[in-house]
């Protein structure tokens, strides 16, 4: 399904392929070539998305802009399925395998692997020929790379990465738990998404 959004429709270049039942909405540029499978959700809020040629977006994933970041992704890549991908960069010849999260700013260079349910955080950079194992997160510029249960050393660099300012423009709170003012966030959320109402389908 195409829906316009924001007063923009998609750019599909004649020789992709959409499923039926993949959803693109809004800014969104998808080169030859390029295949797009089943629930695939691409959406551009605010910044564009740039799809190149002859990549393959598998099934049930969701690529989105935001009002701060646009998607770049690249001629060749591979973007295995219930991935997430907000806001960043992944440069030609990317293999992300399932259940991969990119987040706000990030960058994934040339010929990078991010293997199953890898994460790259926010404003992270990855340099080109990188290898993220199975469930490993890559944080920092240039990233360092952790397993998952090395939650405080991640922790302490992802503080100076700054989550609620680069995804929501909030200031950090101290404290336990949520780090962010819920409130604050989700009126900022819902109220952006509001602009949703007007959408049309194509």
């Amino acid at each position: 399904m195409l829906i316009e959004h924001q007063g923009k429709r998609p750019a599909i270049d004649p020789s992709a392929h959409i499923a039926p039942t993949a959803v693109i909405c809004g800014d969104v540029t998808i080169g030859p070539r390029t295949h797009v499978s089943y629930g695939a959700v691409i959406e551009a809020h605010g910044a564009p998305v740039r799809i190149g040629a002859q990549c393959v977006i598998r099934e049930n994933l969701n690529i989105r802009s935001t009002s701060r970041n646009a998607v770049e992704i690249g001629d060749h890549v591979l973007i295995g399925p219930h991935s997430s991908l907000k806001g960043c960069v992944i440069e030609d010849e990317c293999f992300l395998a399932t259940g991969v999260r990119i987040f706000q700013g990030a960058r994934v260079a040339r010929r990078t692997e991010v293997r199953i349910d890898g994460v790259v955080h926010v404003r992270s950079v990855l340099p080109p020929h990188s290898l993220v194992p199975i469930k490993w997160v890559a944080v920092g510029d240039p990233a360092q790379l952790f397993p998952p249960d090395k939650h405080e050393e991640i922790d302490a660099i992802l503080s100076q990465m700054n989550f609620p300012e680069e995804v929501y423009g909030l200031e950090r709170q101290s404290g336990d738990g949520v780090d962010m003012d819920m409130k604050e966030l989700t009126r900022r959320v819902t109220s952006g998404l509001a602009d949703h109402r007007d959408d049309e389908a194509l």
